[in-house]
């Protein structure tokens, strides 16, 4: 296949991966002005549902992406992922309700649900074995795109913004700017292949055989149950391991440290930035350094950013020495766990299960990134920043040492 081309149609379905980080992160910045809209900010169960409810879309949205990607192909998934963005962009600003607010972000979740199984899976079935992780990394490259992009936006829609009709609308701005990027997917997703895998299933008829059709049951039997375990772990050590909260909850976390509403706007751009930078940085390692290598500095590195961070939090630091420790903690994430955990979900699952088992560990993906969202607002108000973060050294080291006892390396390997 021609370089350039398979460069592109890559791309595109790495789209969904950029609408995928700006919807997600795009509610943080929002959080300020729709919680004073709706009249929630002093209402922690409240502010766990606004931000939750587009993580329950994600599940649902995971739950369905497997198995009918295995039954009707990668592209129309790939194309539906991209309508449920453009209705939740525009529908989530629209509405003045607090219900119809949630049932917009729900919809949105369910396109990053899809899109978050689909894109890397797809990538994966395209791209030739001595670059496969680097391609595959395109998808994580694209969400830390759109994760910047949505602070880039946050921040020039909200700072400074007055009291009155500019935060009435601000946080409508936010979630409406995402319909651009989303109407885009939609068109050149119109211009892309089908995988090659699926076209081959297709042909050899496994998509209609009932008798070759994968059940859940299948996937924990004795063949498979290994490696389903060790890809499930992989995807709730990505999310459990602490970060995204920085993303979803930046507010509280740089208010804790001393910093206003416009200085905590600039010091997510950092960050954002950081985000970007680093997973550059795990583009160009992936082949070179292995997955197994990457994923063990990333559980290693943040056990000890976030025992330090805890400990500042506990004695009361402030300032740019929090900010540094941050940025230290999204780099090390995402030259490592970010993309690596995509990489690794894509690689390890033979042709017959993969769409299922890829969309069962992006389910529990978002169990685990759905319970670390809710949970935070409640553990943070418990045991403050210092017991949050020291928890999430604890959850580090004990993946640490599960991936240095079963995390297999597959760098070079072909797929099946």
């Amino acid at each position: 296949m021609n370089k350039f081309y398979l460069f592109f149609i890559c791309m595109v379905s790495a789209m969904g991966g950029l609408l995928f980080g700006y919807d997600w992160v795009v509610i943080g910045g929002a959080k300020p002005f729709y919680e004073m809209y709706f009249n929630i900010g002093s209402d922690p169960i409240m502010q766990g549902v606004a931000m939750t409810t587009a993580l329950v879309g994600c599940l649902v949205g995971a739950m369905i992406a497997g198995g009918m990607a295995d039954r009707y192909g990668r592209k129309p998934l790939l194309m539906l992922s991209a309508v449920l963005f453009t209705v939740s962009a525009v529908a989530t600003g629209w509405y003045d309700d607090f219900t119809m607010f949630n049932i917009a972000r729900f919809i949105g979740g369910m396109g990053i649900g899809v899109a978050s199984a689909l894109a890397p899976m797809y990538i994966a079935e395209v791209s030739p074995a001595d670059i496969r992780g680097r391609m595959v990394s395109i998808n994580q490259m694209t969400i830390v795109l759109g994760i910047l992009s949505a602070q880039v936006v946050n921040m020039l829609i909200g700072t400074g913004v007055e009291e009155g009709w500019g935060r009435e609308w601000a946080w409508r701005w936010m979630f409406w700017a995402e319909t651009v990027p989303a109407g885009l997917f939609l068109i050149l997703s119109f211009f892309i292949p089908e995988s090659p895998v699926f076209l081959k299933k297709k042909e050899n008829g496994e998509t209609e055989k009932k008798d070759s059709s994968v059940s859940f049951s299948d996937l924990f039997s004795s063949q498979y149950r290994n490696i389903l375990l060790l890809g499930l772990f992989i995807a709730v050590f990505q999310q459990w391991c602490g970060t995204n909260v920085i993303f979803n909850y930046a507010q509280e976390i740089f208010v804790s440290a001393g910093f206003d509403v416009d200085g905590m706007f600039i010091n997510i751009v950092i960050t954002g930035i950081a985000n970007v930078l680093f997973t550059f940085v795990a583009m160009g390692t992936v082949e070179r350094w292995g997955r197994r290598t990457l994923m063990l500095l990333g559980a290693g590195g943040l056990c000890m950013i976030y025992l330090i961070l805890g400990t500042c939090y506990y004695i009361q630091v402030t300032g740019i020495m929090m900010v540094v420790l941050v940025v230290a903690a999204i780099s090390c994430y995402a030259m490592t766990l970010g993309p690596i955990t995509w990489v690794l979900l894509s690689e390890i699952f033979p042709a017959r299960i993969r769409g299922i088992a890829m969309g069962t560990c992006t389910f529990a993906l978002w169990v685990g990134c759905c319970t670390l969202t809710f949970s935070f607002p409640s553990m943070n108000a418990a045991l403050g920043s210092s017991g949050s973060f020291w928890i999430y050294s604890a959850i580090c080291l004990c993946a640490f040492i599960f991936l240095y006892k079963r995390c297999p390396e597959t760098k070079g390997r072909e797929l099946e």
